[in-house]
């Protein structure tokens, strides 16, 4: 299943202090962030339900995060 979340990430330096956070949660590391996209999309295949795992992570890391239906 390919999740899509808008999120407030800015920066590919931001993207690789989150990249091991992620990466525990979706260890295939079929993800990528669409940096200049006006949404800087997450883009996620995963198998599992991670919804709300992706969107804690994030906000934890004080960044916005809204799954896109």
């Amino acid at each position: 299943m390919i999740y899509i979340f808008k999120t407030s990430v800015r920066t590919k330096n931001q993207v690789k202090k989150l990249k091991p956070h992620i990466n525990k949660i979706i260890p295939d590391k079929k993800w990528n962030f669409d940096l200049e996209d006006c949404d800087r999309i997450l883009r996620i295949d995963n198998e599992e339900n991670i919804d709300l795992r992706i969107t804690d992570l994030l906000n934890n890391h004080r960044f916005e995060c809204e799954e896109l239906e």
